[in-house]
C-alpha cells in the first residue's frame, strides 16, 4: 500500500474520531445541557464542589475546553466567582484525563451496542430527550471505531523507511516534539482526540518511551491555547478563567517539559507500556497542577485580571454610538425577496443594538456612570428611529405583489420589530430608572440577591441571543428551544422571588432596601423574555408546532 493511501486512511480515521467527539459533546449539551448549567451554578461555592463538578462535566461533555467556555461565560455573568471557575476548570482537565484512561481500555464489543442502541432510539421516535441519548450512543460507538480504524490505517507505516527517522528526530528533539503536539492539539481543538491518537500510535510500536511524556505535554499547552483564543472577542469578564487556565496549564506544562528535559527521568514508574506512560502521565500531571493551583489560585485569578485589563480595555461610552449604513434600500422594492433580504438585515441591526443595551443595563446597577447612561439613552433613540424606518419601508413592501410567504414574512419582521422597539423602552423607561434611583440612595444588593439578579439577565440574554438567531435562520428546533426557556425562566424568577423573600424574612437591610427595585428589575426582564420568546410563534405555527396557543408536545 503506498504511503498515501496510508495516509489517506489514517486521516479518515482521525476526521472520524474528532466527529464522534464533537457528536458525543453537542448531544449532551442539547439533552442535559439546562441541567448541567443549573448544577455547576449550585456546586460552585464549595471549592471541593466545584473540583468535583468540573470533573463531572468534563465526563459528560467529553472536553475540558467546553467546560472552561461554559464556566468562563458564568463568571463572566457575575453566576460564579473567578477563583470558583478556575477551580472547576482543574476539575474538568482530570475529567478529560479520566476519559483518556477509559477509552484506551479494549471496549470494541461496544461499537456495536451502541451503533445500534443509539440508532434504534434515535429513529424510533420524535422526543427531543430520546433522540439526543441516541445521538450520544451512536457518538461513543463511532469514537471507539475511531481508534480502532487508526490502529489499522498506521499498521503499514511500520514497513516505512520515513517514520523511524521522524520519531527518532523528536525523540532526540523535544522541545519541537513539544510544540508539535501543542498545534495538532489545537489544530483538533480536543485534548482528548490528541492523546487518544498518541495512546493508539504507541500501542502499536511508533512512540518510543519518553517521547510519549513530551507530546502529553504538548498536548496540554495546545489545549490551554484553544479557549483564550475562542474568547478572544468576548466580554473582559469572560476571559479572565481561559486565561488563567493558560497561565496555569500551559506553564505548568512548559516548566514540567523543562524539568524532564533537565533530570531526564524513566518513564518506567508512569506503567509498563508506553501507551500506559502516556494515558497515567496526563493524568498525573493535571493532578499535579490540580494541587499546585489550590494554593495558587489567588495569585493566578489576580494575574489573570491584569492581563485581560491589560489585552482588552474597557471601551469608553463613545464607542457606543457608531454611524450605520442603512440597508433600506428604495431601488429593490420592486423586488420584494431582495427588499425583505434588506428589512431583515435592518432588523438584525436593531437586534444588536438591543443586545448591547441588553449587556450594558446590568453594568450600570453596578456602576452608574452618567456618560454611560447618557449613551444607553441614546441607543434607545436610534432605535425608535430605526423602528420608523423599517415600518415605513415595510408598508411600502406590501403595495407591491407579494405571494403568500412573502407577506407572512412581511408581517413576522414587522411584529419582530415592534417587539424589539418594546425590548428598548423597558431597558430605558424602567430598568434606567431603577439605576438611577438605586444610584442617588446608594442602595447596595446583598451579594446572594445580586448573584441571583446576574444569573437571571445571563439566562435572559441568552435567549435574546437565541431570538436574534432565529429571526435569520428561521430554524424550528430553534424557535422551540426559545419556548422551552421561557417556561423555565418562569419557573427560575418563583425561585429568585421566593430566595429574596427568605432574605426579607431573615431581617436582612439591605434586601429590605432593594427588595423593590430587586423584584421590579426581575419583572421587566421576564417581559423582555417573553417578548422575544414571541418572536418564535411564526416560525412554530409555520412547522405546525403549535396547538392552539401554546407548543406542541412531541
Amino acid at each position: 500500500m503506498s504511503g498515501s493511501i496510508v495516509l489517506l486512511h489514517l486521516a479518515g480515521a482521525v476526521a472520524l474520531l474528532l466527529w464522534a467527539t464533537r457528536m458525543v459533546r453537542t448531544g449532551v449539551e442539547r439533552a442535559y445541557g439546562e441541567v448541567l448549567r443549573r448544577r455547576l451554578r449550585a456546586t460552585m461555592r464549595n471549592p471541593v464542589a466545584a473540583v468535583l463538578t468540573g470533573v463531572a462535566l468534563a465526563i459528560a461533555l467529553q472536553s475540558s475546553t467546553a467546560v472552561t467556555l461554559l464556566v468562563g461565560s458564568f463568571a463572566g455573568a457575575g453566576i460564579v466567582s473567578g477563583m470558583s471557575g478556575q477551580l472547576a476548570v482543574r476539575g474538568a482537565e482530570i475529567g478529560s484525563a479520566l476519559v483518556v484512561k477509559l477509552l484506551s481500555f479494549d471496549l470494541s464489543l461496544l461499537v456495536p451496542a451502541c451503533l445500534a442502541a443509539g440508532t434504534a432510539m434515535f429513529m424510533a421516535t420524535e422526543r427531543r430527550a430520546w433522540r439526543q441519548a441516541g445521538r450520544i450512543l451512536v457518538g461513543i460507538g463511532l469514537l471507539i471505531l475511531s481508534l480502532e480504524l487508526i490502529g489499522e490505517a498506521s499498521e503499514p507505516l511500520r514497513d516505512s523507511r520515513l517514520l523511524p527517522v521522524i520519531v527518532d528526530y523528536l525523540a532526540g528533539d523535544p522541545v519541537t516534539a513539544y510544540l508539535l503536539a501543542a498545534l495538532m492539539t489545537w489544530l483538533f481543538h480536543s485534548s482528548i482526540a490528541a492523546v487518544l491518537l498518541f495512546v493508539t500510535l504507541a500501542d502499536r510500536g511508533f512512540i518510543p518511551p519518553g517521547l510519549g511524556v513530551v507530546l502529553v505535554l504538548g498536548v496540554n499547552l495546545g489545549s490551554s491555547v484553544i479557549a483564550p483564543l475562542l474568547t478572544r472577542g468576548a466580554e473582559p469578564a469572560v476571559r479572565i478563567v481561559p486565561i488563567g487556565n493558560l497561565l496555569m496549564r500551559g506553564a505548568g506544562s512548559l516548566v514540567m517539559l523543562i524539568l524532564w528535559i533537565w533530570l531526564q527521568p524513566s518513564p518506567d514508574w508512569l506503567g509498563f507500556s508506553v501507551a500506559d506512560q502516556i494515558v497515567n502521565g496526563h493524568i498525573s500531571f493535571n493532578c499535579l497542577i490540580l494541587i499546585a493551583g489550590l494554593p495558587l489560585a489567588g495569585l493566578v485569578y489576580r494575574a489573570s485580571q491584569g492581563i485581560v485589563a491589560l489585552a482588552a480595555p474597557v471601551p469608553s461610552a463613545d464607542s457606543l454610538a457608531v454611524a450605520e449604513v442603512s440597508a433600506l434600500d428604495e431601488t429593490a422594492l420592486d423586488r420584494p425577496a431582495q427588499a425583505l433580504a434588506n428589512a431583515t438585515r435592518e432588523v438584525v441591526r436593531v437586534c444588536e443594538t438591543v443586545e448591547i443595551m441588553l449587556r450594558r443595563i446590568i453594568e450600570l446597577y453596578e456602576r452608574a456612570d452618567p456618560e454611560d447612561i447618557k449613551a444607553l439613552a441614546a441607543l434607545d433613540d436610534r432605535i425608535d428611529r430605526k423602528h420608523a424606518d423599517i415600518k415605513l419601508y415595510l408598508a411600502k413592501i406590501t403595495t407591491r405583489d407579494l405571494n403568500e410567504d412573502e407577506a407572512l414574512r412581511c408581517q413576522e419582521l414587522l411584529g419582530a420589530c415592534v417587539k424589539l422597539e418594546q425590548v428598548g423602552d423597558i431597558i430605558v423607561r424602567n430598568m434606567l430608572v431603577h439605576v438611577r434611583k438605586k444610584n442617588e440612595r446608594k442602595l447596595e444588593f446583598t451579594e446572594e440577591g445580586w448573584r441571583d439578579l446576574k444569573a437571571f439577565h445571563a439566562t435572559v440574554l441568552a435567549n435574546a441571543r437565541l431570538a436574534f438567531n432565529l429571526l435569520v435562520t428561521r430554524d424550528a428546533e430553534t424557535a422551540r428551544q426559545l419556548v422551552q426557556e421561557k417556561d423555565r425562566l418562569r419557573a427560575r424568577e418563583k425561585e429568585s422571588s421566593r430566595n429574596h423573600f427568605t432574605r426579607l424574612s431573615e431581617g436582612s437591610a439591605r434586601s429590605l432596601e432593594t427588595s423593590t427595585i430587586h423584584l421590579d428589575t426581575i419583572r421587566d426582564l421576564k417581559e423582555i423574555n417573553s417578548l422575544l420568546a414571541s418572536l418564535a410563534y411564526p416560525v412554530l405555527e409555520e412547522h405546525g408546532l403549535l396547538s392552539g396557543s401554546r407548543l406542541r408536545a412531541t
